[in-house]
């Protein structure tokens, strides 16, 4: 199955965002099969659109979609076995008219369930986890293919060809989408907490459109990392996550002017900063580092701790959290994290130092496409003196972000580099 665009818009459109993932999990526990189930819950939602207009949404759309999603593949089932002559089946039962009624009566309470389960599920032990992550983005988050790319630093096409590949995978393996027992509980949360992670991070800072940030999935993340730490109150990478994206979501308010344009970390108003959020996110934190080990979760909220407690810009303790990066690369190496290193020792050590670190990362093809890479090493050009250089560096990630409120500040940015300093 090829992943399709949202088929609905508007209001309609809302409750089918609400309620996609609960059908998807009811039809997977029935049916089992991932694409097939995935395709007849796109049908429902365009029966939906279709029909809702007309005669009004139900007073239980969850019970109506799955309903009807059911009865597509129950259709699809009779016309497979018509056309081959002879018994084949979806899952490991062949489903039945008899499926549909309790389908119809999915409880309305187990919301925060259903999500965290279809996304155990999802993260199915046949696949590895990237594709796990990346597949579950899809399909429980409704993430497009562009934006789990952007996630993974790679085209579009290539993560189009994981994702089909994936499925693929999981069609020959006759996988059976079941909750895990507990020898795969530690590799499924873990892809659990990368899917939140992602999420979160596709949120807060949008890969591409208009506006710079989706509130609804960053809130959705952290949602659902509640949850997570709630039926798993000792472990600490899950409270580390949650610390971690509470510490990040507090900058939210301070991150866009009036006009919907991007206000950097070093000119954000920090009065504007939940307060709440932060010593929530630092008492998470500090009830769970000193009992280690140490992760990537865990480190990642530690560096966000010291940027929320700086009273401002210039009092951030750019050494510790350079340290904290060299950690945290040392536990979970990525481009990501070399990155942000690069930034930190950056503003600690020089910015020469920064720029040594950002012409290594940038020897990698994947990252000469990503423009916070550009972008990164145009800062560190900037306050190193060498304007021209900054500015071309500006120009290039300007060219390659499909974000809205980030090209217009690059472009911002690349004009003031090329104008060269003010005069007095």
């Amino acid at each position: 199955m090829s992943p399709r665009p949202d088929p609905v818009e508007g209001p309609i459109g809302d409750v089918w965002r609400q309620e996609s993932p609960h059908v998807l999990a009811a039809l997977l526990r029935r049916y089992g099969d991932l694409g097939d189930c995935e395709d007849a819950a796109q049908e429902a939602a365009e029966a939906a659109a279709a029909q809702w207009p007309a005669e009004g949404v139900p007073d239980n759309p969850r019970a109506w979609l799955i309903r009807v999603a059911s009865r597509r593949l129950i259709d699809r089932f009779r016309s497979d076995q018509a056309r081959a002559g002879r018994e084949t089946s979806v899952g490991t039962a062949r489903p039945s008219d008899a499926d549909l009624a309790p389908a119809a009566d999915a409880p309305r309470g187990s919301d925060a369930d259903d999500t965290l389960r279809l996304i155990l599920l999802c993260c199915h032990p046949s696949l590895s986890r990237p594709s796990q992550v990346a597949l579950t983005l899809q399909s429980m988050a409704g993430l497009s293919t562009e934006q789990i790319a952007a996630a993974y630093l790679v085209p579009a096409r290539t993560m189009a060809q994981r994702l089909t590949r994936a499925r693929a995978t999981l069609r020959e393996a006759g996988a059976r989408f079941e909750l895990p027992g507990p020898d795969e509980w530690p590799d499924r949360i873990a892809a659990v907490l990368d899917v939140c992670h992602l999420m979160f991070n596709e949120g807060y800072t949008r890969s591409g459109g208009d506006a710079l940030q989706d509130i609804t999935l960053t809130s959705e993340a952290i949602r659902l990392t509640r949850q997570l730490r709630a039926a798993l109150p000792d472990h600490d990478e899950v409270a580390g996550a949650l610390a971690l994206m509470l510490l990040t979501q507090a900058r939210a308010g301070a991150r866009t002017d009036a006009a919907g344009d991007l206000v950097p970390l070093a000119e954000q108003d920090r009065r504007l900063w939940d307060r709440a959020l932060i010593a929530e996110g630092v008492a998470i934190l500090e009830s769970v580092l000193p009992r280690g080990p140490v992760g990537r979760y865990q480190l990642s909220a530690a560096i966000a701790a010291v940027q929320a407690e700086a009273p401002t810009a210039a009092d951030v303790d750019w050494l510790e959290i350079s340290l904290l990066y060299g950690m945290l690369d040392r536990v979970a190496p990525s481009p990501a994290v070399t990155l942000n290193r690069a930034v930190a020792v950056g503003e600690a050590l020089g910015p020469e130092q920064g720029l040594m670190i950002i012409d290594e990362l940038l020897r990698d093809k994947a990252m000469q496409r990503h423009h916070r890479a550009h972008a990164v090493r145009a800062h560190l050009l900037e306050r190193a003196g060498d304007l021209p250089a900054s500015a071309e560096a500006y120009r290039r990630a300007a060219q390659l972000t499909t974000s809205l409120p980030e090209q217009r500040y690059l472009n911002r940015r690349f004009l003031q580099a090329s104008e060269g300093p003010s005069t007095p």
